[in-house]
């Protein structure tokens, strides 16, 4: 049947809460039809009803059916895990929604962290069978999240006796000049994230202890060097405002059973100068064993869908702004060379002898 071709699919969806395929006041249902705006949805009791060209049709059933089996299995659903399913399903990964939505890391107060696209599923894959993982992409893609959701479940399954987060203390293209307070006080704004994080992990009234006694550490990227990590999940976060000297100091304080996780955004670099230490390193190490290097995209981006869309018209913006760079440099280069060809004096045709000296 032609793609075009008007089909009628009717799905019944037995064995489930039609809320919880559906959602309240059908809010998954109306996810369902964004995604799909080529298909008319409707539902009578337990059937589901898709007309429209067989094609679209084909499409709405596979995320309807892939849905309705996430719901028979007791999983959660909400309007990001519609958007992320439909994706995953688009993708040319070969995995399937529940497969990478059915993975949960850890559970905090009734909210279950897991990954939601088929780019974070590899990623947390990565982590688990990898020493040293690299977490690159656009924010909103979760690489900081899921490396610290990581961390908290390693240290609740007792796979490491403490937590190390790092951040190097850089302003994002501000200077803030002069902070008061203690030592602590000046760098907290530069760890918040971190400490956000784990509250939002943990139950904020037990990581203040699990600070105090060392079992979760969040530190400047300064304060690591000298030292040697073992036993520990180690998180550094915005890597892309490191030096290739720090970040060599850090890859290198590497202990026994330990994790690495190093995670940051190439295209947000606030260094006032010189190279990115994660843009060398990419090179450096590309081709070593048990290091993994994660590329995460738009296409992974959960947070609003504005989101995705910034990233993918500021890349746009980007490569278009380096292509005319190097179209000017090579003009340029192209003039250099003919000016000097015509600053050289021109030679005679005895020129090539040696001048007798004077008797």
């Amino acid at each position: 049947m032609p793609d075009d071709a008007p089909a009628v699919e009717r799905i019944y969806a037995d064995g489930v809460a039609m809320v919880q395929l559906l959602g309240p006041q059908d809010r998954l249902l109306r996810v369902v039809e964004r995604e799909h705006p080529d298909v008319d949805v409707h539902v009578r009791g337990n059937e589901i009803t898709l007309t429209g060209a067989s094609g679209a049709v084909a499409a709405a059933r596979e995320l309807v059916q892939e849905l309705l089996a996430m719901a028979r299995s007791g999983q959660g659903l909400d309007p990001v895990d519609v958007v992320s399913s439909n994706r995953i399903l688009q993708s040319e990964s070969g995995m399937r929604p529940s497969e990478v939505l059915g993975e949960v890391i850890i559970t905090s107060r009734g909210k279950v962290i897991r990954p939601k696209t088929a780019g974070q599923k590899a990623y947390v894959d990565a982590i688990d069978e990898n020493t040293i993982v690299f977490g690159i992409g656009p924010a909103g893609t979760g690489k900081t999240y899921l490396a610290m959701a990581k961390a908290v479940q390693a240290l609740q399954r007792k796979e490491v006796s403490r937590i190390i987060l790092s951040r190097p203390a850089i302003e994002a293209g501000e200077r803030l000049g002069f902070l008061p307070g203690t030592l602590t006080d000046k760098i907290d704004p530069y760890l918040r994230p971190l400490y956000d994080a784990l509250n939002e992990m943990m139950d904020p009234e037990l990581v203040p202890k699990l600070i105090a006694t060392g079992t979760i550490e969040v530190a400047p990227l300064a304060y690591m060097r000298g030292r040697t990590l073992n036993d520990s999940f180690v998180v550094l976060d915005e890597a892309q405002n490191t030096t290739p000297e720090q970040m060599k100091m850090f890859l290198t304080r590497l202990g026994f059973g330990t994790k690495m996780v190093v995670t940051g955004d190439i295209t947000q670099i606030d260094l006032p100068q010189g190279a990115s230490g994660l843009r060398l390193v990419t090179r450096v190490l590309g081709d070593i064993d048990d290091i993994h290097f994660s590329t995460l995209t738009s296409d992974d981006v959960v947070r609003h869908t504005l989101v995705g869309k910034i990233v993918d018209a500021y890349t746009a913006y980007d490569e278009k702004r380096l292509a005319s760079r190097r179209e000017r440099d090579e003009a340029a280069e192209f003039a250099n060379r003919a000016e000097r060809r015509r600053a050289q004096p021109s030679r005679g045709p005895h020129d090539h002898l040696p001048k007798r000296g004077r008797p």
